[in-house]
């Protein structure tokens, strides 16, 4: 599942993947640090790569299947 994150006045999304179960623990995590205060939450990628992301810093996250991604002139 892909995973886009936006941050506060930063104006680049961060996007990475991680598998379809370990979305929904994700979810939870991010919802326990919101509740709690915490200032940082660690999320691990698909390929291993552990991110981390400032709580209070996030406007926006976007939980979906990754999509084809084209290049040029396509035509559906």
């Amino acid at each position: 599942m892909e995973i886009r994150i936006g941050m506060v006045n930063v104006a680049r999304e961060l996007t990475f993947e991680v598998n379809d179960d370990e979305a929904d623990q994700i979810k939870a995590d991010l919802e326990s640090a919101r509740e709690s205060n915490s200032n940082m939450l660690w999320v691990s990628d698909r390929d291993g790569r552990n991110v981390g992301l400032s709580v209070h810093q996030l406007a926006y996250i976007e939980f979906g299947a990754p999509g084809d991604r084209r290049i040029g002139f396509a035509t559906d």
